[in-house]
C-alpha cells in the first residue's frame, strides 16, 4: 500500500483551475481499484491519497499524470507501508 501525499505549490485559485480534471482522474483510478481512498488536507495545503499497488514505478507513472502535477500546482511524495494493525472494520487494508 502506498501513501501519496500532493502538496500545492501555487496559489488555490490556480489548483481550483484544474480541479474538475483532477477529479475525472481520481475517478479512473477508483474504478480501476488503483485507489483506496483520498482527500484534502486540513488545513488546505494538499491532499493525500491511499493506493494499493505492488508496483511503485506504475503508480509514479499514474501520479505523474494527475493534472495537478501536469499543470505544476502540486508537488506529490509516495511512502511505501505495509498495513500490520488495523481497526477491525477495515482489516481488508492488510491484504492491499
Amino acid at each position: 500500500m502506498f501513501i501519496v501525499t500532493l502538496t500545492y505549490t501555487r496559489p488555490l485559485a490556480e489548483v481550483d483551475a484544474l480541479m474538475d480534471p483532477h477529479m475525472v482522474w481520481l475517478k479512473k483510478h477508483y474504478e480501476s481499484g488503483l485507489f483506496v481512498a483520498s482527500g484534502r488536507q486540513v488545513p488546505r495545503t494538499g491532499g493525500v491519497i491511499f493506493a494499493r499497488s505492488g508496483d511503485r514505478e506504475a503508480l509514479e507513472a499514474v501520479l505523474a499524470r494527475d493534472p495537478f502535477v501536469q499543470g505544476g500546482v502540486a508537488r506529490v511524495d509516495v511512502t511505501e507501508f505495509v498495513p500490520s494493525m488495523t481497526a477491525p472494520s477495515i482489516e481488508v487494508l492488510k491484504t492491499f
